[in-house]
């Protein structure tokens, strides 16, 4: 019997996918055996990524808030590298500050960046996996879409409409054979988070106290979990929302 947790000659397209969890995704689709085709507007941090993973990477740099672009970038990486298995809605950006403070610039700008994006690109890939019968959708969702968290009310909303997506999308698309999830992660070790952190000492603090594992995790943990939702493995799974955060969302 083959392994059913491996990726063996399909191709995945990670938004996002130069740093962070995306590149850990990167990671463990790569091992897993998938091509990967990382999109992202820093395209010298995308060659380096790339470089780091092999030959079985390549790069589009794009930016995925111009949604009226997106169909368009949807059919080019379709022709370059062939068929889409697998679409990782991973791009993100954060905004730290009181709900009150909040611009409609930066409102409108995170929305962009998380949910609509995913939204024009899980439209455009969707339409062709449905007409393969087959395909795998995972979106990065967070902790702020399964409880409150203060000074992050926006980015907390943009998570949670994604994470709205990821349902409707599974009860529209799983009769065609494609299958939507989420993975919701806790709080890793990446540059971005260790910034916060050291600007914020008390909240790390804050953090490992409610994180039975006590601390931490790391970009593959999430590439891991992409890589079983998006495998054989996971063929009967679809609709759900994975917490990988150490037991943060249940801890106490």
């Amino acid at each position: 019997m083959s392994d059913p947790f491996r990726l063996d000659g399909q191709l995945a397209v990670i938004t996002g996918g130069g740093t962070g969890l995306g590149f850990g995704m990167a990671q463990a689709m790569v091992g897993a055996g998938s091509r990967v085709v990382l999109i992202g507007r820093r395209e010298a941090v995308l060659r380096e990524a790339c470089e780091t993973l092999g030959t079985a990477a390549h790069s589009v740099s794009h930016d995925v808030r111009d949604l009226s672009s997106l169909p368009a970038l949807t059919a080019n990486i379709e022709e370059r590298f062939g068929p889409v298995d697998i679409l990782a809605n991973n791009a993100g950006s954060y905004l730290k500050k009181p709900a009150a403070d909040v611009a409609d610039s930066e409102l409108l700008d995170l929305f962009h960046t998380h949910f609509f994006s995913a939204y024009v690109l899980s439209r455009e890939f969707g339409r062709r996996m449905v007409s393969r019968k087959r395909g795998s959708i995972v979106m990065t969702v967070s902790m702020t879409a399964l409880f409150g968290i203060p000074q992050v009310s926006v980015y907390g909303a943009a998570k949670s409409a994604l994470l709205g997506l990821t349902r409707a999308l599974s009860v529209e698309l799983s009769p065609h054979g494609v299958r939507v999830n989420a993975i919701a992660p806790g709080w890793f070790d990446t540059a971005l988070n260790r910034q916060a952190f050291e600007s914020d000492p008390a909240r790390l603090q804050k953090i490992l106290a409610r994180t039975p594992l006590g601390r931490v995790g790391e970009p593959l943990d999430v590439g891991y979990a992409a890589v079983y939702l998006s495998s054989a493995a996971a063929k009967f799974v679809s609709g759900v929302c994975l917490p990988v955060d150490g037991g943060a969302s249940i801890g106490f």
